[in-house]
């Protein structure tokens, strides 16, 4: 089968990424259009998760104070995010079976899971934003106050949050285990979906103390991003669809290389964006890894390359109790005078780049082939 190439996708040679372009042709049961394909992953798969989050909560929730603001609550929280690791999911089962219905709502699952994660992180992080509207354990404690219930909203905001999230990861494995596919299949499944649950929960308590203020190096760094964001993101979801859909140690072998440095080049995008994204991108304040102190890999790039005036300025910035936004633009300054985000952008082409040329020869037809390089492109080449 004949696809379209990415221009440069299996480029060894730092530069620009290239732009994301639609399949040109297909042959029989793949589609003609990548983003029509995509479009079409993320409108089945949420629709799935809706009736299942919307079954479950009239079975668990219902008989609870407040169950139909909590049950709006789930059901919109887990219909806003943007599909990436059920459409890694999906992509590994493609890699060894053909399209199915009962695959796509295992796929879906990985979404609640995500969910669970994100609802812990924002807790976590006291985050009053995600994805550009109150964080959940924010809307929470509001609704406490507006209700004129004892005790401190705030408080509560984040247990019921906490609640939730747990919820949301005995539903993700509810959905897995109920998705239609075989003992066979699921068993085979079960292992690599253990691994993505340990490695989130570890990755998270290293990101936790990963502190700008305890000078973390660059290499520890990006160990915390493979483990907490990278494979979650990338890598495991692939093996598991892959494992799933009884694929060979061959394939799952470069589906977990492709995975390892995709996912990388992905949470190094978001480092970037976490220091100099716009609100309106990400759904977060501006600057908010800094006002976080969140050991990220820019920054701590920038303290490595800092002359030692800088590097001086760098360590009274994080030491500060309170950052205002002249501080927060301050700090984005030096960061961007080390030259630490030219070099971030070169790591994430090279692993992108190391990620599309480990891909032919190595039993994906060509529809998964395209794919997989598009969504490389797709998902570490978002806009600020």
């Amino acid at each position: 089968m004949q696809v379209g190439q990415l221009a440069g996708g299996s480029s060894g040679v730092a530069g620009p990424l290239p732009a994301a372009v639609p399949l040109v042709s297909a042959g029989p049961g793949r589609p003609a259009s990548l983003d029509h394909w995509l479009a079409g992953v993320r409108g089945r798969a949420a629709d799935v998760l809706a009736a299942f989050v919307r079954d479950r909560c009239a079975e668990h929730v219902r008989d609870v104070p407040g169950a139909q603001f909590v049950t709006e609550l789930i059901g919109e929280f887990v219909a806003g995010g943007k599909f990436v690791r059920p459409t890694f999911t999906y992509v590994g089962w493609l890699s060894g079976a053909g399209e199915s219905a009962a695959a796509l709502r295992a796929a879906a699952s990985t979404e609640l899971l995500h969910a669970f994660a994100l609802l812990q992180d924002d807790v976590m992080d006291r985050s009053a934003l995600r994805r550009g509207r109150p964080a959940l354990h924010v809307r929470l404690a509001d609704w406490h106050r507006g209700h004129g219930l004892s005790g401190p909203a705030d408080r509560f905001g984040e247990s019921a949050a906490v609640l939730v999230g747990d919820l949301c990861l005995v539903w993700a494995e509810q959905m897995l285990r109920d998705c239609g596919l075989g003992a066979a299949a699921l068993a085979r499944g079960w292992p690599r979906y253990d691994t993505l649950r340990n490695e989130l929960a570890v990755g998270q308590f290293a990101d936790l103390v990963n502190d700008t203020r305890t000078s973390p190096t660059l290499a520890g760094v990006l160990d915390v991003t493979r483990r907490k964001s990278g494979n979650y993101t990338v890598r495991r979801p692939l093996e598991l669809g892959a494992a799933l859909a009884g694929c060979d140690e061959r394939v799952l072998a470069v589906l977990g290389d492709y995975g390892e440095l995709v996912g990388e080049a992905f949470q190094l995008r978001d480092d970037i964006l976490g220091v100099f994204g716009r609100p309106s991108v990400t759904g977060k304040p501006s600057g908010g890894d800094l006002r976080d102190r969140k050991a990220t890999s820019v920054v701590v790039l920038a303290r490595e390359l800092a002359t030692p005036a800088q590097r001086a300025e760098l360590s009274w910035l994080s030491g500060q109790e309170a950052l205002d936004d002249g501080h927060v633009d301050r700090w984005r300054g030096l960061i961007a005078e080390t030259g630490a985000p030219a070099r971030i952008e070169q790591m994430i082409v090279r692993r992108v780049s190391a990620a599309c040329a480990r891909l032919p020869g190595r039993g994906l037809d060509g529809f998964v082939l395209a794919a997989l390089r598009d969504l490389a492109i797709r998902y570490t080449d978002r806009a600020r």
